[in-house]
């Protein structure tokens, strides 16, 4: 079939008036997403045919004609999936990545991969880029992409329209996406951030800490850093006690501002036991800067961290953190987008468990006289 070329016209009270259908008012009368609608339209065979018959139908009864951007809402004819990754050097996704292109390479799709940097020279992250969605965007287009995986970023501060602007399938991993979006446009693979960092938090608290620090990314961090934060906190409030503002360091996910921002704590928080940083690439910047401080671990300040990426069990002392199902979220974020590709199904949302890793950078009060 070629693509679909025609004029239209459109009865309204007063006589027919000539107004331009949009992809989207076709994507409405359909009774499906705009990223179905431009697959169609393009002539790609991840549609189900009577899905397609129906999306024909209504293009050809209201002469639609489609324009630039929706021509630019089409993938090419490639196998080409893109995975945009949130911060350069993020041990953690980087080990997502490998799972991920493998099982892509075994059914065929190629990757190409798009590193979203997050970190500015400050000691916060840089929130004043482009947005991780119209990065995302930007991404699709340039490489006519067919199918997109989106390992972290910030999705707080999307819409509807955001998502399907891409046109094509999207599964977002290990971040979380804003909850007015439709679930039925995104895939998403997580898990409770909040959840996990209260449960990091209340074993300290339960091992008798008082004095508990946290290194985190500031309110702009609109998805991880903030649930993380919230957990922290909440796990205070649950065991009575208060939350501190000299408590709070930020930096980003490096180890030198995490580094940074342990000094920093250190000078005005003397009666910490123990700190919480939100990622393991931060926990171990902050034990070196407690470390160069002349200070001990755990012996003067029990170290949590989170992720448990591989070199949290061989840093000294090894790292407790909680730890994330990297190999399962990876293969799931790869399966289910394949799904999509392949059979065109409805979008999944799956939410993981973590697990507390107790190592030697943390001890109860009790352990040493």
């Amino acid at each position: 079939m070629n693509a679909v070329h025609f004029k239209h016209k459109v009865k309204c009270r007063g006589g027919d008036v000539i107004k331009g259908v949009n992809i989207k008012d076709i994507a409405r009368l359909a009774g499906v997403g705009v990223s179905t609608v431009s697959r169609v339209i393009n002539q790609h065979p991840d549609v189900k045919a009577e899905t397609r018959e129906n999306v024909l139908r209504i293009i050809e009864e209201y002469n639609y004609i489609p324009n630039n951007s929706a021509r630019n809402l089409k993938r090419a004819d490639s196998d080409d999936v893109g995975i945009l990754i949130k911060g350069m050097y993020n041990p953690f996704f980087a080990q997502m990545l490998s799972f991920i292109e493998g099982i892509l390479s075994d059914n065929g799709y190629g990757l190409l991969s798009h590193y979203n940097e997050e970190y500015s020279s400050s000691q916060q992250l840089n929130f004043d880029s482009m947005r991780d969605i119209d990065v995302a965007y930007e991404f699709v287009m340039e490489k006519k992409l067919c199918g997109l995986i989106c390992l972290g970023g910030d999705f707080d501060n999307v819409n509807n329209e955001d998502i399907q602007r891409l046109g094509v399938p999207i599964v977002i991993a290990s971040t979380n996406m804003d909850e007015k979006v439709n679930r039925e446009l995104y895939s998403c693979v997580s898990i409770d951030n909040e959840k996990a960092a209260f449960s990091a938090v209340e074993y300290l608290c339960r091992s008798g800490h008082q004095n508990i620090g946290i290194i985190t990314t500031g309110a702009g961090d609109l998805s991880t850093g903030s649930a993380r934060t919230r957990g922290y906190i909440n796990a205070l409030l649950a065991n009575g006690l208060s939350k501190k503002d000299n408590y709070f360091e930020l930096g980003a996910y490096t180890f030198e501002t995490a580094y940074n921002a342990m000094k920093r704590l250190l000078e005005k928080a003397s009666d910490l036991t123990a700190v919480f940083a939100i990622s393991d690439i931060m926990a171990i910047g902050a034990s070196k800067a407690i470390l160069d401080c002349g200070m001990k671990i755990p012996e003067d300040i029990s170290v949590i961290g989170f992720d448990d990426i591989d070199y949290a069990a061989y840093f000294n002392p090894a790292l407790s953190t909680v730890r994330q199902p990297v190999k399962a979220i990876a293969e799931s974020t790869a399966e289910i987008l394949i799904g999509l590709l392949e059979d065109g199904g409805e979008s999944k949302h799956m939410l993981f468990s973590t697990e507390m890793i107790i190592r030697e950078s943390s001890r109860t009060l009790n352990d040493l006289t």
